[in-house]
């Protein structure tokens, strides 16, 4: 009975002690406890608002009722109900003889007072008279600018361009790389061509240097000049063949005379020839229905790099085009300078006409710029090393090791069917590197600063 009392006791003592220290603790409201983080909420709140420019747009139209009113709507929809809120739009002064750096322009509110516990955010927009620009540099060589040439022959066919005709593809590569270069010529015809292989300029430009563009694919473009019964048949048509293999060698020699990089953008280099004013017999097609188009076949690239290396013309049929295994992949260099031309081709790409590394040895080349890693060859022709594209050029001295004196480049792109214009011009400005200037135009006040400054109601 005794220890039941003691304990009795011990509970009304313990009570007791508990409620009376309660008394005297005062806690935190539970917005005191767990507050709300104005400048934050004010700050996500004015991203939101401008995430699709509706803020900045609205900050640069205050005397337009409409937009004005959204962006009250769209605010006070972006709250929660117990916040007030105050949002003013200032004018951003530049110049020295600007009174003050920020002017206010307009503002609303949803409260008198937001209160002494009130806290803001600002940020900054920039109006549509601000333009971004940049200057090309002009590729040159030798301090010298060079010229383009790209061929958009009218009287000739294209192969293993699906989906496009060589006169799309070339105004295409027009827009992406004339920027660069002083003097653009879109090449009309065969017979231009052929004023350009003999020597002749076709606008007063400079021909020494050049790079020549080949928008048909498969098929080079060849004057009737060049042809079996032409005046300069000797240099294009190899009777003792029945092949316009020798009018590819021509090219070579062309190419390596006047130190030309000549650019082939799909597919096999050099496998046809084209033209549809002399090609014209019943008989005269590709084998696949596309008439005004000679088969060449290998012997064309082979010719060719022989006529670049400088070497007697001689037939020969080996055939020198691998396929990678899987897919290729653009080099660390080529992706890192897609960023910085504004060029974004796919990063990998199918290959099934990518040359052996066996060229370089064999016609005197080095790769000036690789455009795709080098893979394995899995087409059972078993030419070891593959490259999918990349820019050669050709070297006539070889000192102790040190190749020097270039003359003439090749830049060929092995993909397979479906020619992506933008490697082209990728290659080429990775190759080059011209630099890119860049440039801001601002107009007078094209920039505003928003404030918004929040309380909680109640909040003192």
């Amino acid at each position: 009975m005794m220890r039941t009392l003691e304990a009795l006791l011990v509970i009304i003592i313990l009570g007791s002690a508990y409620f009376g220290v309660s008394s005297l603790i005062s806690l935190p409201s539970p917005s005191q406890a767990s507050p709300t983080d104005l400048d934050r909420l004010a700050l996500t709140t004015l991203q939101e608002l401008d995430s699709r420019y509706d803020l900045s747009s609205a900050a640069f139209q205050t005397n337009n009722p409409t937009l004005w009113g959204d962006l009250q709507i769209a605010l006070a929809a972006s709250l929660p109900a117990n916040i007030v809120y105050n949002l003013t739009i200032y004018n951003v002064n530049s110049g020295l003889n600007a009174p003050s750096l920020y002017t206010p322009v307009a503002s609303f509110s949803n409260a008198a007072s937001l209160g002494v516990g009130s806290e803001a955010s600002s940020y900054l927009v920039a109006s549509s008279n601000v333009t971004y620009v940049t200057t090309p540099q002009m590729i040159s060589a030798g301090g010298t600018p060079i010229t383009l040439y790209i061929l958009d022959c009218s009287d000739t066919a294209g192969w293993w361009i699906t989906g496009y005709t060589p006169s799309s593809l070339a105004q295409e590569v027009y827009s992406l790389l004339s920027p660069y270069f002083k003097t653009t010529v879109m090449v009309q015809n065969t017979n231009q061509l052929g004023q350009l292989l003999d020597g002749h300029s076709l606008q007063g430009e400079p021909i020494n240097n050049a790079i020549i563009i080949n928008t048909c694919g498969e098929a080079v473009p060849i004057p009737s000049a060049f042809g079996q019964s032409g005046v300069n048949s000797t240099q294009g048509y190899d009777s003792g063949h029945g092949s316009y293999a020798e009018y590819d060698y021509t090219l070579g020699k062309m190419t390596e005379f006047y130190n030309w990089t000549w650019v082939s953008i799909v597919g096999y280099p050099f496998y046809y020839v084209t033209n549809t004013g002399f090609l014209t017999a019943s008989n005269v097609q590709n084998g696949w229905g596309i008439y005004g188009m000679n088969a060449v076949q290998s012997p064309g690239l082979n010719a060719f790099l022989e006529g670049l290396n400088n070497q007697a013309y001689y037939y020969n049929n080996t055939w020198i085009a691998g396929q990678p295994q899987g897919v290729v992949y653009l080099t660390s260099q080529a992706q890192s300078l897609c960023n910085y031309y504004g060029l974004y081709p796919s990063p990998y790409q199918t290959s099934t006409r990518a040359l052996p590394a066996t060229i370089l040895n064999d016609y005197n080349l080095v790769v000036a710029t690789g455009i795709f890693n080098m893979a394995n060859d899995v087409s059972g022709h078993n030419l070891g090393l593959v490259n999918a594209g990349a820019v050669y050029r050709h070297w006539t001295s070889n000192v102790n090791g040190v190749k020097s004196n270039f003359k003439g480049g090749f830049f060929a792109l092995g993909m397979t069917r479906i020619p992506d214009i933008r490697l082209t011009a990728l290659g080429i400005l990775c190759n080059y590197q011209p630099v890119r200037y860049s440039s801001l135009y601002s107009a007078q006040a094209s920039n505003r600063l928003v404030v918004l400054q929040l309380g909680t109601v109640g909040g003192g």
